[in-house]
């Protein structure tokens, strides 16, 4: 299966939201910009998040298996395509691989925390959890313009990868992808 279309964060949620419905109603998505190795090795941001319980969560406390961290927001249609299948790979690797959301919906007033909880509460995912960065600082610390975006960290907190746009996690490209370390 092809990736799938992003959405850019410059055009804010009400138009994101529109242009993405739009998008996934298309058959000719955009492609997404792909597999960037450029930060291969960079280790994982000093960043604290916090769970849907309100509680911090340091993304540096993550290490010690490969690590998917995923950024994603409830009004981007290619974040919520995708999450079907990263539920799927998360219960399929799940000795060896962790997987990580981190919803971009913005709302320092708890706003985005009772939208997201809404959100996922309402999706059937056996095996995600995300967690909640209201203040964006997860794409300031990555440099992400566009969602979703994914980024691949060795067991050693390394990063291997990162993937700008959707993609189906179920594919045979996924494993291949996985299989890669820092090194």
């Amino acid at each position: 299966m092809p990736l799938l279309g992003g959405c850019d964060r410059q055009s804010g949620a009400a138009t994101q939201q529109a242009e993405s419905a739009s998008a996934a109603n298309s058959a000719e998505a955009a492609p997404a910009a792909g597999f960037d190795r450029s930060h291969r090795g960079s280790p994982i941001p000093d960043l604290t998040v916090s769970g849907l319980d309100g509680k911090p969560v340091a993304l540096a406390s993550l290490k010690g298996k490969p690590l998917l961290v995923n950024l994603w927001a409830t009004w981007c249609a290619p974040c919520v395509a995708e999450l079907p299948t990263l539920d799927k790979l998360a219960g399929e690797q799940a000795e060896h691989l962790r997987i990580v959301e981190i919803s971009q919906d913005s709302g320092e007033d708890g706003s985005a925390a009772k939208k997201v909880k809404a959100f996922w509460e309402s999706k059937n995912l056996a095996h995600l959890s995300t967690l909640i960065d209201p203040k964006g600082d997860a794409s300031a610390k990555y440099a992400v313009t566009t969602l979703p975006t994914t980024i691949y960290y060795d067991a050693q907190g390394r990063e291997v990868w990162r993937l700008v746009g959707g993609h189906d996690w179920a594919s045979k490209q996924t494993g291949e992808r996985l299989a890669e370390t820092a090194g």
